[in-house]
């Protein structure tokens, strides 16, 4: 097998400098900043039509402006629609809204870390709730568009952190144990790792590949907004992923 040509330091325009998405539609939840805006911009640049699915629909707008100010003639089309993943009506109604074939869906939308144990109006932990939840109702509600597309692709995107729990079956919404930050992010993000396997098994038939994948360490993505300086100097070293001190990764 031959050496990949992408490493850690290859861009996005890189990647699709040689793929071309005209025709093609994509949907990007949690495009309004991070790994989601420039999601959309390598999407967009390569021909896609892309929606950015968010929660804030004033800055989705603001960032569609500058992606649409940076392309060239003939790029794809940037638009915009609201989409609370931990809002299951918000969901419905992108849902219902979307018609015609969709070819790529990205879910990116996140939370981590939430310092205190938050729920939803529908009384689920919200890291499970907008991580997993809301990306499975959006994933299965739009199948028949993406099925409809022909060779659609579903991306998840999870992290490492999957390592720091399973998913907790018997307690998904710290009920009945202590919250803990990162054992809830962990547990979402085991999520959506299984959702991938199991999505692209049920949906191979249908023509839709899907797979979950760890983007890298990001720190500067709102993603983080909920830690502090500390926090990031720290990271992992409460779970399970900490490594006695006369260890190292290679």
């Amino acid at each position: 097998m031959s050496a990949s040509k992408y490493g850690s330091e290859t861009t996005a325009a890189e990647i699709v400098a040689d793929v071309d998405l005209h025709g093609r539609r994509a949907v990007v939840t949690g495009a309004s900043s991070g790994i989601g805006a420039e999601t959309a911009r390598a999407l967009a640049s390569a021909g896609a039509d892309v929606t950015l699915a968010v929660r804030n629909v004033e800055a989705g707008k603001k960032v569609a402006d500058r992606i649409a100010e940076s392309l060239p003639d003939g790029m794809g089309a940037i638009s915009v629609a609201p989409l609370d993943l931990a809002d299951p009506a918000s969901v419905a109604s992108f849902v219902h809204a979307w018609t015609g074939p969709l070819h790529i869906l990205v879910n990116n939308a996140g939370v981590m870390a939430l310092p205190q144990l938050t729920r939803t109006t529908s009384g689920y932990e919200m890291q499970f709730a907008t991580n997993h939840l809301g990306h499975f109702v959006l994933a299965t509600g739009l199948h028949k568009s993406l099925a409809a597309a022909g060779k659609a692709r579903v991306v998840c995107v999870a992290s490492i952190g999957h390592l720091f729990s399973p998913v907790v079956f018997d307690d998904l919404h710290y009920r009945f144990r202590p919250y803990d930050q990162w054992t809830a992010y962990g547990q979402s993000k085991s999520a959506n790792v299984l959702f991938a396997v199991g999505a692209a098994q049920r949906w191979e038939d249908d023509g839709i590949a899907v797979n979950a994948l760890m983007p890298g360490n990001v720190a500067s993505t709102a993603l983080a907004r909920h830690m502090g300086p500390d926090d990031l100097a720290t990271f992992g070293e409460t779970t399970t992923l900490a490594l006695p001190p006369e260890k190292t990764i290679e």
